[in-house]
């Protein structure tokens, strides 16, 4: 059951497509809202849990912290943090009463969720004017099917972007990445996508290619396209000021860039320097801004990851000089305590100000909004204009598309990645409790930067990361300029083991590719929280670091340095399978309860679910080279199992499900070994 509250006048944020009647007064059930609708408070019990808030700090259970939705770039993703560059306003709350609760607010909303009282979850909405939607009614999965239908169906890539794709910021030109690309191949790493960070561009403008470091794009892009590699590139968000740049020049004229409160267009740094940013909440800059994307579909293009877009500020053009003006004045004292903090924290909290956000506006359906007031939009709507304009430029054609900020309706038209981690322990242990809050808001097509992108990795760190990272639908290696090298192949001690892991993620494509489309088609969960498939069993609540994925399996990884295995809850008796490569395994039987897992640093954990079957094919070193005419399967069958499997042709965007579905037993698909 889903029912619908307003408060205020609300703009439509196009989170939601689902028409729900309005209730005709406001007595909101389970919680209390206070008379002028900016607060929502509501009691929570001991044992009581509380899922959502997709992209967030700290753990599945968000009890315990304070969370803002205020799309932000920062790439220190520690427990001290309340917001990272996602806005994800929807939680579940599992006690005595179980419900869920969206807030369609477009600026910042504030959840306490037992940090000042322990017993209270207390959500602060800072502007007036949203909806509140509370579903009630059945289990934790179907609150999420519920709100994922008022949501819209989430983002379907094409199946070769369920391949491995290795990144860097950047690839300086033409040259080293046919090297990167020609040493993945030598030593059979499967790869299908070379991601380019902002060099490739001319002077950091977007739209352009550099012509001196890769003088023929089109005929590169063909190049690596008969080598079954796509190359993805990075499209910032802020137009770099400059006259004689044509999308600044036409966008000047059509005065499509947003404004300070002078009228004049709102002037502030990102790679370029000094830019502008196109008002995406106005439909009129979206079509226009999503049609730029034509220059490089032009060249051959096929995916794009869209950054900066919440949108990050350097600096403003005002408030550098101001801070000119302040270092002045400090130049002359004697620097003391107080001073000299004052001093450093004035320079470094120049970047993504408060007061920047607060001192430009938008133009969405005739109304004037200043930004701090939409500003979890602005991301969102940035790749809504490139997903729109693809659709147009090629009808009928899926495209890689995922983004940095977001909010709730993103996910209709891209997936994200978790942003700038760090290469620490820590952030791998992030990244797995991350994933099913972010399913359960939408996000299917999603995953963090493996082995880190800042800081420098380790071979036990990028091993671990590696095989983790082979069950997110996004698997991606990126890291940061200044830091050592992490493709895989720069590590020879552990070259081999690592290729095995990646081959691995192609055995098990068929599956991956099946529950991704099956869970996007039925508002469901790729990857789930071990609580939700066990919803009686109160003790799976309990565990963070194990994770359904799909129908059949769970997957247990080991996050902590020098580990050599782990413990295991089974609510169940499962089959374990213990890969070292596609030819080298073993498997066992664990019975319900607690297990002590040895698990070496080469050695990828499977646990398959009774009565489940999951689909396998060989191996392959690129996506589309997988053949899954000729399956086996990884199995737990006591008295016999059909699993179906749903297939296509990976690049339409018409999708049947009962027409691409096959039943897979053990005859028709045999057993690995």
């Amino acid at each position: 059951m889903i029912r619908k509250f307003r408060f205020g006048e609300p703009m439509e944020t196009g989170a939601v497509v689902l028409t729900v009647p309005e209730e005709k007064e406001n007595r909101v059930p389970y919680v209390q809202v206070s008379p002028d609708g900016l607060e929502i408070t509501c009691g929570m019990a001991e044992e009581d849990i509380v899922y959502g808030l997709g992209e967030q700090v700290r753990g599945i259970n968000k009890r315990g912290w304070v969370y803002e939705s205020n799309c932000t770039d920062d790439s220190t993703h520690t427990e001290g943090k309340h917001s990272l560059y996602g806005a994800h306003n929807f939680l579940i709350i599992d006690g005595k009463e179980l419900f869920g609760m969206f807030i369609d607010a477009p600026g910042n909303v504030r959840f306490d969720i037992g940090y000042t009282k322990p017993d209270v979850l207390r959500v602060q909405v800072a502007h007036p004017g949203y909806f509140l939607y509370v579903f009630s009614g059945g289990s934790k999965e179907k609150i999420v099917a519920d709100f994922r239908h008022l949501t819209g169906r989430s983002y379907i890539p094409p199946k070769w972007a369920f391949g491995y794709g290795q990144s860097r910021w950047s690839y300086m030109d033409e040259d080293e990445i046919r090297e990167v690309v020609r040493k993945h191949r030598a030593n059979h790493i499967p790869l299908d996508m070379i991601y380019l960070d902002i060099d490739y561009m001319d002077h950091y403008r977007d739209f352009t290619v550099n012509g001196r470091t890769f003088p023929d794009f089109p005929g590169f892009v063909r190049e690596m396209k008969e080598n079954h590699i796509r190359l993805i590139p990075i499209i910032d968000a802020g137009i770099k000021k400059e006259k004689g740049y044509s999308v600044y020049d036409e966008g000047t004229e059509k005065g499509y860039f947003c404004k300070d409160a002078d009228g004049n267009d709102f002037v502030a740094a990102v790679w370029p320097g000094k830019s502008v940013l196109p008002d995406f909440l106005n439909s009129d800059v979206r079509r226009w801004f999503g049609n730029l994307y034509r220059v490089l579909t032009d060249d051959g293009i096929e995916g794009f990851w869209n950054d900066m877009n919440e949108p990050a500020i350097f600096y403003s053009e005002k408030r550098l000089q101001k801070i000119f003006e302040k270092v002045e004045a400090y130049r002359q004292m004697n620097l003391d305590a107080n001073s000299f903090f004052e001093f450093r924290d004035m320079i470094g909290e120049m970047a993504n100000h408060p007061d920047d956000y607060r001192s430009f506006y938008h133009r969405a359906d005739g109304k004037k909004y200043r930004n701090d007031e939409v500003h979890n939009l602005y991301g969102f709507n940035m790749t809504r204009a490139a997903a729109e304009a693809l659709e147009k430029i090629c009808p009928g054609k899926r495209f890689l598309l995922f983004s940095r900020a977001s909010c709730i309706g993103m996910h209709r038209y891209a997936g994200i990645w978790t942003g700038d981690n760090r290469a620490w322990w820590s952030q791998l242990e992030l990244g797995i409790r991350q994933m099913p809050s972010l399913n359960m808001c939408g996000f299917l097509y999603s995953g963090t930067d493996i082995g880190g992108f800042g800081d420098d990795t380790t071979p036990d760190l990028l091993m671990r990361w590696t095989e983790f990272g082979i069950f997110t639908p996004l698997m991606r290696n990126h890291s940061s300029r200044g830091t050592r090298r992490q493709e895989l192949t720069e590590f020879p001690e552990t070259q081999k083991e690592l290729a095995d892991i990646v081959r691995l993620r192609y055995m098990l494509l068929p599956y991956i590719y099946s529950e991704f489309v099956k869970a996007a088609l039925t508002d469901g969960m790729y990857m789930k929280p071990l609580s939700f498939g066990y919803p009686e069993d109160r003790r799976a609540g309990t565990v963070e670091d194990q994770l359904l994925v799909g129908e059949s399996m769970m997957i247990a990884p080991v996050y902590r340095q020098n580990e050599t295995g782990r413990y295991v809850y089974l609510p169940e008796d499962m089959k374990l399978y213990r890969f070292r490569s596609i030819d080298d395994w073993d498997e066992e039987i664990l019975k319900k309860g607690d297990h002590y897992v040895r698990v070496k640093l080469n050695e990828v954990l499977i646990f398959v679910r009774p009565e489940k079957l999951v689909p396998v094919c060989s191996s392959a070193e690129y996506a589309e080279g997988t053949d899954t005419g000729n399956l086996h399967s990884l199995s737990y069958i006591r008295t016999g199992a059909v699993y179906r499997m749903y297939d296509d042709d990976g690049e339409g965007t018409e999708f049947d499900l009962e027409k691409n579905i096959k039943e897979i037993t053990e005859k028709n698909a045999p057993p690995l070994r």
